[in-house]
């Protein structure tokens, strides 16, 4: 198959930093427990991480094109193989912070460029959406795989442990292996540099910045941001939710968050293959719809755990199998909406498009987990899911004049 070599690599890239970006919720829980500190304080570790990217994406998008998506993504896996291998030997808080800063710079630099790679291997606005969405459901995969391989580190017996930081070696080897493999596959970049070799880092900026004041490209990054939010707000909190509400051992609350992983990868999966069939708004409009529904029908049965003692998935409350299920159904929304973006704008424009995307996701991850943060430490953890709904509702009207405003842009273009 033409491009096979290097979509897999594009796959183990994505596999790579979904376990270490993804580790931040597993992490918040950790430091509360090694260093004592609050659920607010420990916040700060997502903005560590998505600021990072923000920045990163916003400074170095419109160059990556100028460097070569290939030399990038090299790049981006050689810092994180280094910083992952110092980890054990350095931990602290403010080690951890460095290692989300660096994670955050890198996968901002491999974002960009996977985004804007499937616009050379793909043939079709239809594979386009499908194979973002099967990349997307590699990133929870690895999300998947990043609980498990975390959890089997945690020492339930003594919470104060550090041994847990020699996963850290385990996420070094496997950064170095997609290291190698990239190295190998080949990726014909000469379609973009054709168009822009002769154009100066100041206008590619400049192009950048200009893309904002498009209308339908202020309510997709609108969208984005809302998405993000709500995923990362669920998503980063989930193990403290489990440990510290559902009473369930740290271990076990790590590793049934992966529910919520496991969940979005099946969605992603599905939706792959939906979507040839489906109009997109419909699928999404009925996705959220059910997802506020699932949070006020499985939140509620938080207050019926009762007081035995949970030793595994076996007696584990239904509330904890349950709620991590909305991941179902946010699933397709993300791949789903960036794919309709880039497919709207000429390849020359995917660096600088995936750039924002980059930026205005990584900020509402942000915002997400540390207002998710904030209500956990001053609502409890039970109450502060319900504020979910609000971003949920949002998110569904400015998916609505997305579609409204990409339909406009598409006659005009006819």
């Amino acid at each position: 198959m033409q491009n096979l070599r290097i979509k897999i690599s594009l796959f183990l890239n994505y596999f790579v930093f979904a376990m270490l970006l993804n580790s931040v919720g597993t992490v918040i829980l950790q430091v509360q427990k090694n260093y004592g500190i609050t659920e607010s304080a420990a916040s700060v570790l997502e903005a560590c991480k998505d600021l990072s990217i923000a920045i990163a994406s916003f400074l170095i998008a419109s160059y990556v094109v100028k460097i070569g998506y290939k030399k990038t993504m090299l790049i981006a896996l050689a810092l994180v193989t280094v910083i992952c291998a110092l980890m054990p030997s350095l931990n602290s808080f403010l080690m951890i912070k460095l290692l989300f800063i660096t994670a955050g710079i890198s996968f901002a630099l491999i974002k960009i460029t996977v985004f804007a790679t499937i616009g050379l291997v793909t043939k079709s606005e239809q594979e386009h959406a499908s194979f973002m969405s099967f990349i997307e459901s590699c990133f929870m995969i690895g999300i998947l795989s990043g609980y498990f391989i975390f959890s089997a580190f945690v020492d339930d017996a003594n919470p104060q442990s550090t041994e847990w930081f020699k996963v850290y070696y385990v996420l070094s080897a496997i950064s170095f292996v997609a290291f190698l493999l990239l190295s190998f596959s080949p990726l014909d970049e000469s379609s973009v540099h054709t168009a822009q070799d002769k154009v100066s880092l100041t206008k590619d900026f400049a192009a950048m910045i200009k893309l904002i004041a498009v209308p339908t490209v202020l309510m997709f990054i609108a969208s984005a941001f809302f998405y993000v939010f709500i995923e990362q707000s669920i998503m980063s909190w989930l193990p403290t939710f489990n440990n510290k509400v559902l009473k369930l051992p740290t271990a076990l609350s790590i590793q049934m968050a992966s529910i919520l992983a496991a969940s979005t990868a099946l969605g992603r999966f599905f939706a792959g293959m939906v979507l040839r069939k489906i109009q997109w708004f419909v699928l999404l409009a009925s996705c959220l719809i059910a997802a506020a529904i699932l949070v006020l029908v499985t939140v509620p049965l938080a207050n019926k755990v009762s007081g035995e003692v949970i030793t595994g998935w076996n007696n584990a409350p239904l509330v904890a199998f349950a709620f991590p299920i909305i991941g179902l159904l946010l699933a397709p929304i993300y791949p789903t909406i960036n794919s309709v973006i880039l497919n709207t704008l000429p390849k020359h424009l995917h660096g600088a498009m995936s750039g924002l995307i980059v930026v205005f996701s990584a900020i509402g991850g942000t915002l997400g987990s540390i207002i998710m943060g904030f209500l956990f430490h001053n609502s409890g953890g039970q109450n502060a899911f319900y504020f979910s709904l609000i971003p949920i509702s949002i998110l569904l009207i400015c998916l609505w004049l997305f579609k409204i405003l990409q339909k406009k842009q598409e006659t005009k273009a006819s």
